[in-house]
């Protein structure tokens, strides 16, 4: 399984739903808190291209963020993702 990180700050409620999301999946993470931490946040959007949190990545490719992963799941790809 790919490792699966999660970028989230604390007061980001789709933070909160994206790890329930994969929480419920049994899915193992890491989180990075970026909250104040603007070097890890210019960080992210070179990455990403995406200003918001939380950011999730499944090994080195960046999959968005909550919704994305919603998606991901609703269409029954997540164990492929995570392949």
């Amino acid at each position: 399984m790919r490792p699966v990180t999660i970028y989230t700050t604390d007061t980001c409620p789709y933070c909160v739903r994206a790890k329930s999301v994969l929480k419920k999946h049994d899915v193992p993470f890491t989180e990075i808190d970026v909250t104040g931490d603007d070097a890890k946040r210019r960080w992210l959007l070179e990455m990403s291209g995406q200003r918001t949190v939380p950011q999730i990545f499944f090994g080195d490719e960046s999959i968005g963020g909550c919704t994305d992963l919603e998606a991901v799941v609703a269409a029954g790809k997540l164990s492929e993702k995570l392949a």
